[in-house]
């Protein structure tokens, strides 16, 4: 599957691991939520980078004591019509902070990418690389946003009080 990140097609790095695998010493893995937090410690204690693959029906508080452990959490969206995952990734970057990857996998459309990026998501894993090519061209489109999100963008309303000159007291 392409991978869409910063905008562009991007190689992963990262590798899957099945839960009855054994974990590589070394390497950027990807996990399941099962597997990372049956034994968090052992996980974390490789060398390399480690990223868990959170489902939209699991409560992010349960991942919050490990985030600065993480380099990757992969949201699922396991339909298009499910939109959780724009929750867990709004909480995780607005509430908890999370400044590592945030990545959407699973039913991943062309049509929600400028949802997904005001989401606070980064990474992309998309089906087909025409999508790719769609997802890279979108990234630039929209400049200019009303909403306020977790994406560190101002919203024309932010853009336009920088742009007036400062008020005097009593003007």
């Amino acid at each position: 599957m392409p991978l869409v990140k910063g905008g562009k097609i991007a190689v992963d790095a990262f590798v899957r691991i099945a839960d009855d695998a054994e974990l590589p010493d070394g390497g950027a893995i990807l996990v399941s939520s099962v597997r990372f937090l049956g034994d968090p410690e052992a996980v974390s204690r490789r060398l390399g980078r480690t990223g868990v693959i959170w489902p939209n029906n699991r409560d992010v508080h349960d991942l919050v004591p490990y985030l600065d452990r993480l380099a990757v959490v992969a949201l699922v969206f396991p339909t298009f019509r499910d939109g959780r995952a724009y929750s867990q990734a709004r909480l995780l970057r607005e509430r908890h902070g999370f400044r590592g990857e945030l990545r959407a996998t699973g039913q991943v459309l062309r049509d929600q990418f400028v949802f997904m990026l005001r989401a606070g998501f980064d990474a992309f894993e998309v089906k087909k690389e025409s999508d790719a090519d769609a997802f890279t061209s979108t990234a630039g489109r929209y400049s200019v946003f009303y909403q306020p999100t977790g994406d560190g963008r101002l919203t024309a309303l932010h853009q336009r009080m920088q742009l007036r000159p400062a008020q005097g007291v009593g003007q």
